[in-house]
């Protein structure tokens, strides 16, 4: 936009890299476990971030 702070836009800027990021880093994450679950049973710590992982990525596919 017009007049906009040109560090706004950056902090902006890198908002949106770090949420591209993080959701990167969450589908990795994921299939990690889902591969882990193949081989052997998750503990619940694992079950637990997997289940969180897994509505947090559908999530941001909402938003997106």
């Amino acid at each position: 936009m017009k007049g906009e702070d040109p560090l706004t836009v950056f902090l902006e800027n890198i908002f949106q890299l770090s949420a591209a990021l993080l959701l990167l880093c969450s589908l990795f994450y994921y299939r990690h476990f889902k591969k882990t679950k193949k081989q052997r049973n998750l503990t619940p710590f694992e079950l637990s971030i997997y289940i969180i992982t897994q509505v947090a990525i559908f999530l941001v596919q909402g938003v997106i």
